[in-house]
């Protein structure tokens, strides 16, 4: 979506595709018509848009396109990215774009406005998401172990910040500045969302940043450089415990993180900027039920199969599907 505007970019997907998987569709919704498409060689794996640029990534090339009239600006070769990886600074006054690198782990940073570009080493593994804030000057990376989370700045190639999520190998599923970029949540496929501060991280200031850190901190440079490296780290300020793997997450207003889950749940929570600790839930509302889903799919997948089933043929697949369905739960 463009900002708050009514411009969409589709592309097709799920069981029974509207579109094509190769095309991008740029819809108006309040004309409730296509204004343009995009064909591509292959698949579509994700699409940022600006209000002066079409972002569009494919498994191992992304485009750049001019959005009044759709000519081709730029394209960068990259790594596998099956997730479609983008990155896109919203702000015109500075023209950011990340996105893999030719190997992976590495991020590519182009600054278009200086015309500068930056690799950036992030992981020793695969990317998993990354995020621009809303300026372009900070960089944010999770890699598929998903244990640490590292800032960096795009202008430099620096890390500014490492922050630790757990010990444990997660999915990250969503990465998010606040407007202001002082703080990051994380979501993972754990059922969590870890809120870290980031002010003074890496700028040398007295002031005490909002993070946490290990009891055992006070060890760093004397431990093997595996535990050495975990209590080093900058640990979560605040935490939110939702126990739904699939997630993304944004900042709201007052402190206020804003979740919406895979499930069709909207969450509200509130976390306390002076002592952090465990936010609170403020609101939440199911916009589709379990059953609901479940109906939904059944249709798609009775639509693919064809009408005319002999009755008893379409109670057996009806109870296939529901089994089905709660093994996938």
């Amino acid at each position: 979506m463009l900002f708050r505007c009514n411009i969409l970019a589709l592309v097709g997907g799920g069981r029974n595709p509207k579109y094509p998987l190769n095309k991008v569709m740029v819809w108006d919704d309040f004309q409730n018509k296509c204004l343009a498409e995009l064909e591509f060689r292959s698949d579509v794996k994700g699409v940022r848009l600006r209000r002066d640029r079409i972002v569009v990534a494919l498994e191992n090339k992304v485009y750049v396109y001019n959005f009044a009239d759709l000519q081709l600006i730029h394209q960068i070769e990259t790594t596998a990215n099956p997730k479609g990886l983008i990155a896109l600074s919203p702000d015109s006054n500075n023209t950011v774009l990340a996105c893999p690198g030719l190997k992976p782990g590495y991020v590519y940073v182009r600054l278009n406005d200086i015309n500068k570009t930056t690799p950036i080493k992030a992981h020793d593994s695969a990317l998993s998401q990354i995020a621009l804030n809303l300026d372009g000057t900070r960089l944010a990376t999770a890699s598929e172990q998903g244990t640490v989370i590292r800032v960096w700045d795009t202008t430099t190639g620096e890390q500014v910040a490492k922050l630790r999520r757990g010990k444990v190998r997660a999915e990250i599923n969503c990465l998010s500045f606040s407007k202001d970029s002082a703080w990051l949540c994380v979501s993972s496929d754990k059922g969590t969302v870890h809120v870290f501060g980031l002010n003074n991280l890496g700028k040398g200031s007295t002031e005490e940043a909002k993070t946490q850190k290990s009891r055992l901190s006070f060890m760093t440079g004397f431990l093997p450089s595996s535990l050495d490296d975990y209590v080093g780290s900058d640990f979560s300020y605040a935490q939110l415990h939702l126990g739904v793997p699939h997630s993304i997450c944004a900042f709201g207003e007052n402190n206020s993180v804003i979740v919406v889950t895979a499930e069709g749940s909207y969450y509200k929570y509130v976390f306390d900027e002076e002592t952090g600790g465990e936010g609170k839930q403020a609101h939440h509302v199911l916009f589709m039920s379990q059953q609901e889903e479940q109906n939904q799919t059944l249709l798609a997948q009775q639509q693919q199969a064809g009408e005319g089933l002999a009755p008893d043929s379409d109670n057996e697949d009806n109870e296939e599907n529901n089994n089905d369905a709660q093994d996938e739960d």
